[in-house]
């Protein structure tokens, strides 16, 4: 069988070639429809969709019954699998969210600026759609809904990948968009999901699909994002590492130190705004540390402190140079005492992947410090690392969180789906 060489570093089977060719030809059809349909009409698509998603429950979970035993069969860890299983409940909150990223305002076509010149010209710079979506994720099935979503409200086609892992999954969830999307009078092919576990797919949309693909966006483990990062001939929005913290400062109300650590940390271990690595101030440290990593401990997260953190609790396991820098999406935390706000801010620069980090305080100024100087995409005070998330941001959803300083950056949510193009209105001006 011929073999099509797209980079050094990959190689793809000419029928697979052909396949994804295709599937990038019809994506750019569909996102020129989808770019000019009115608000109404993709609103429209998006209830539909979600009227679907409900409809179609049964098949959903039973897909994901077949996923999620194969992936216990496969030995996968239990993070993975916790990502990857769906119950009534977390279809249900996809399926509102889709309805809720249709309730949003329209963001194609809004006017971002306007201004006129010395010479009269009025130039206006109005929010377009960026045309093709690529998405290549692994375990979590609701990133098919969320992402086909939000493209769709955006005016934006999406080719999704799915990991093997999720694949069974993630077509139900295809097949009821697909639906929803012909009901509303739109292009099936505005979403369309990679219909092979085949790897070489993901070179193929790394490659650009001949032009079809605008940007990708990666949904996964370090692996998969850093060969998105590595081999993309297209622009990414990515996060490559979520090592979240939280610092809890001297001023901080225990109580709320205690309510705030273990919901960043123990909501969902798995996801990429669990706090990975706790601090306290050393100032605290007497009043503070012991509740703060009992609480830990006693809600079944292993805490891996430093010395400190070794004395005040026999059961902390010592942590290496490597703990500071891991993202366990786990039940485990690492945990340092610090001298102070500088000594925090010097941690998390050093260690840190400038995705969401908090700081727990009653001092005003030291917040606004620590909001000012952390340089992460996401920073909060007084509140949970694991509000790192689109839907609630108001977004709806999320294709994903963005840690570079290009275009987007924290949620990537419609807005952030769009680009901009000027409007140049004249009465007759010629340049001297």
């Amino acid at each position: 069988m011929p073999v099509l060489n797209l980079r050094s570093d990959f190689a793809i089977d000419a029928d697979l070639a052909m396949q994804m060719a295709q599937i990038g030809k019809r994506a750019r059809a569909a996102a020129r429809q989808i770019g000019l349909a009115s608000a109404q009409t993709k609103d429209i698509a998006l209830r539909l969709i979600a009227e679907r998603l409900r409809a179609d429950r049964d098949v959903i979970l039973a897909e994901n019954a077949r996923d999620v035993a194969a992936a216990r069969s496969a030995g996968q860890t239990s993070a993975l699998i916790d990502r990857l299983t769906l119950d009534e409940g977390r279809l249900a909150a996809i399926a509102d969210a889709v309805q809720k990223i249709g309730a949003l305002p329209d963001p194609v076509g809004r006017q971002i600026a306007a201004f006129e010149r010395p010479n009269g010209l009025l130039i206006e710079r109005i929010a377009v759609p960026l045309g093709v979506v690529g998405v290549i994720f692994e375990s979590r099935p609701n990133v098919t809904a969320d992402a086909g979503a939000l493209c769709l409200k955006a005016g934006n086609a999406a080719i999704l990948r799915a990991g093997s892992d999720s694949h069974r999954t993630a077509m139900a969830i295809a097949r009821a968009m697909s639906a929803g999307l012909v009901a509303a009078g739109l292009p099936a092919d505005a979403v369309q999901l990679v219909p092979t576990r085949d790897r070489a797919a993901v070179g193929a949309m790394l490659a650009g699909l001949d032009g079809c693909i605008d940007v990708i966006v990666p949904r996964g483990g370090r692996g998969l994002v850093e060969r998105v990062q590595a081999e993309a001939r297209v622009p990414v929005f990515a996060h490559l590492d979520g090592v979240c913290h939280v610092y809890v400062a001297a001023a901080a109300d225990l109580d709320m130190a205690r309510t705030v650590v273990l919901n960043s940390k123990m909501r969902r271990t798995g996801i990429c705004g669990a706090a990975e690595t706790l601090l306290v101030d050393r100032a605290c440290a007497g009043t503070h540390l012991l509740p703060l990593v009992a609480a830990l401990i006693e809600a079944g997260c292993a805490v891996r402190g430093d010395a400190a953190v070794q004395a005040a609790d026999p059961r902390v396991t010592a942590a290496t140079e490597a703990d500071w820098r891991t993202e366990y999406l786990d039940a485990i935390i690492a945990a340092r005492v610090v001298d102070g706000l500088d000594a925090a801010i010097d941690h998390i620069e050093t260690y840190g992947s400038h995705h969401t980090d908090a700081i727990v305080t009653d001092d005003a100024a030291e917040a606004t410090r620590f909001l000012a100087e952390v340089d992460s995409a996401i920073v909060a005070h007084n509140a949970s690392t694991q509000f790192a998330d689109g839907g609630e941001f108001g977004f709806g959803a999320e294709i994903g969180i963005a840690t570079g300083r290009m275009h987007a950056r924290g949620p990537v949510g419609v807005e952030q789906l769009t680009t901009f193009k000027y409007r140049v209105h004249g009465s007759g001006q010629t340049r001297p």
